[in-house]
């Protein structure tokens, strides 16, 4: 019994919370936009208070349809997804699904996307006065959209947009998406950080396509979708770890890393890489309670290996002696 004790006090001391920004979360596991709509959708397959912080899906000016199916297929390891940023629009988000997702006990991250930057200012100046809103992803990154790569593979452009839109976020924490599709990501990164991103996520999809090869036609209506997925975690490991050594581990800017997180492994691996928390999407396509099984294999990890907090784990990853130096 004495024993039982004294792992439950040793279990009681970890601490699992994270700040993103001026935001502190009680733990560092999200979900990822667009795999689990505003919340309520979500909410019958788990306490959604069990997470640190619920991602929404993309927020416009004007409500989209979105592309035409088909929209998803399976992949070897992976999901395509070209859902085109299906979305009820602004004012039906603040109408009809802001108050629901402010009764669900989690601060909510809203992503928001756009063609133009006046569309950025528009979405972002209407929520960031709004309590229920505790941060703005800026979704600068999607490869399933006509235009969704602008921002997010042109370093000018994104400080531009960045800079715009900094200007009217005063209270809410301002996150920056990043994409894979670049030569180089620190690039765009330092872009994003430099002109006054409070946290990066990272990374959005691989674009990808799928072939029917008796049509002899894409799978995909829209030709091409962006891959998600254990497939992508390898890469993803990759980026997030040279963002961090190049440019947020010297600036002082928390990640929040993702791409084909399934259990606790994976997770503490991007920590490890450099991430502060970790964004869970298509997993949950297969186990909606993944977060949960990824904290608990997270607290016992910690407990494993007497660390106290979990950021501890952040960049914690011991180089090769062989590493050439980052840059």
């Amino acid at each position: 019994m004495l024993q039982a004790m004294n792992e439950s006090q040793v279990a009681a001391q970890i601490d699992l919370s994270v700040r993103l920004g001026r935001l502190t979360l009680k733990n560092p596991v999200l979900t990822v936009s667009g795999t689990c709509g505003y919340g309520d959708e979500y909410a019958p397959f788990m306490d959604l208070r069990r997470l640190g912080a619920f991602t929404t899906k993309s927020v416009t000016v004007k409500e989209r349809k979105g592309n035409a199916p088909q929209r998803i297929v399976e992949t070897a390891g992976g999901m395509l997804n070209a859902i085109g940023l299906a979305n009820v629009g602004l004012d039906r988000f603040v109408a009809e699904k802001l108050p629901v997702l402010s009764r669900l006990g989690v601060p909510a991250i809203v992503n928001v996307a756009g063609h133009s930057i006046d569309d950025y200012l528009a979405v972002c100046a209407r929520l960031d006065p709004l309590d229920a809103v505790a941060g703005l992803e800026l979704n600068v990154s999607c490869p399933n959209v006509c235009d969704g790569l602008i921002f997010g593979t042109d370093p000018k452009a994104l400080a531009e947009l960045v800079k715009q839109v900094r200007a009217v976020v005063k209270r809410a924490v301002l996150i920056v998406k990043l994409s894979p599709n670049v030569t180089d990501i620190t690039a765009t990164a330092r872009s994003a950080v430099d002109s006054g991103a409070d946290c990066l996520s990272m990374i959005n999809t691989f674009v990808g396509m799928a072939i029917n090869v008796e049509r002899q036609e894409p799978v995909l209506a829209n030709l091409t979708g962006g891959l998600s997925g254990p497939a992508i975690k390898p890469l993803a490991l990759n980026l997030v770890y040279k963002v961090y050594q190049a440019v947020a581990k010297p600036a002082g800017i928390p990640i929040i890393g993702m791409g084909g997180i399934q259990n606790w492994r994976d997770a503490v691996e991007f920590l490890l890489a450099g991430a502060t928390a970790v964004g869970i999407g298509t997993a949950l396509f297969i186990d909606p309670t993944t977060p949960l099984r990824v904290l608990a294999g997270l607290e016992d990890y910690l407990r494993r290996h007497n660390l106290k907090s979990v950021r501890e784990l952040t960049g914690r990853l011991r180089p090769n002696r062989n590493e050439p130096p980052a840059g």
